[in-house]
């Protein structure tokens, strides 16, 4: 099953995708008289049902919005945590001229820093260097607290793309510096779908592309982490709970600085492509 949120007259509301196009969960209420939560953070609280794409099937065609033409939001813009990976891959680490961390690197983001795709990366005042980061997410599905590794994907709804923002001469200053770095305004970019993981045939084999101003600048596949994403979920259930909605961003294949009039790109391969413009805010 894939989710969207999208803009309507309603405001930012979730739909399901079809072969027909996006089916409004408020669209599935009115035909059948249920009380879906109509966002995708109150689906993902709720517990995700595949049954949702059988009930959008009976929808009416006068209901179905174009994907085409669907201006999308992120996928919500409240997540209980957005947890980041730094260096998750050695070339990234390389290419930074940084120690390859022993243990995984993390850091914490602001749901201020949420964007939707086609949304403006502003670049801040205080940064002459920013740089966009391709990512894979993993939204959380369930509570999830102390699991071991092979269990840990049971808890995840699905994937997103990402494009996770850093002020890197910010950074260059002192490594202390990471969250302040991550965490101006636009600096998180997720959607334009969830993809829940049955339609994923092998996450290790995902690959993830940085782009910018569709030329591709750095590509990798989960496989080549040297933390995969469910020992990433397991690592960190012991040092803290992990909620419904929760985002783990698992680390980028490569940064690529982003100038005024750029166009930032994550591509999944398979998965669709996440874009935002970028522009100075001076």
């Amino acid at each position: 099953m894939r989710l969207s949120t999208i803009r309507t007259e309603h405001g930012e509301e979730a739909a399901v995708l079809t072969w027909r196009g996006l089916v409004p969960i408020r669209a599935i209420n009115a035909q059948w008289g249920t009380t879906v939560p109509i966002d995708v953070l109150g689906l993902l609280k709720a517990g995700l049902s595949n049954r949702l794409e059988m009930l959008a099937a009976e929808v009416p065609p006068h209901a179905v919005v174009d994907a085409s033409t669907a201006r999308f939001g992120p996928l919500y813009r409240k997540p209980r945590k957005i947890w980041g990976i730094g260096l998750n891959y050695r070339e990234h680490a390389d290419d930074l001229q940084a120690p390859f961390p022993e243990e995984p690197a993390s850091f914490i983001k602001g749901d201020h820093t949420i964007i939707g795709p086609g949304e403006v990366i502003p670049l801040p005042e205080q940064s002459r260097r920013v740089t966009a980061e391709a990512e894979v997410g993993l939204i959380i599905g369930r509570p999830c607290w102390r699991v071991p590794e092979r269990e840990a994907l049971e808890y995840v709804a699905g994937i997103c793309l990402i494009l996770d923002q850093t002020a890197e001469d910010i950074l260059q200053k002192n490594p202390r510096f990471l969250t302040r770095a991550k965490n101006f305004p636009g600096f998180f970019s997720f959607g334009p779908e969830l993809i829940t993981l049955d339609e994923v045939p092998d996450l290790l084999q995902l690959r993830v592309t940085t782009a910018k101003n569709g030329k591709e600048h750095r590509s990798n596949t989960p496989s080549n982490m040297a933390y995969p994403p469910a020992y990433l979920i397991s690592f960190h259930s012991y040092v803290m709970p992990w909620y419904p909605g929760d985002i783990l961003s698992t680390g980028t294949p490569g940064a690529v600085v982003i100038e005024d009039g750029d166009v930032a790109e994550c591509w999944i391969e398979g998965f669709g492509v996440l874009q935002n413009p970028v522009r100075r805010e001076d």
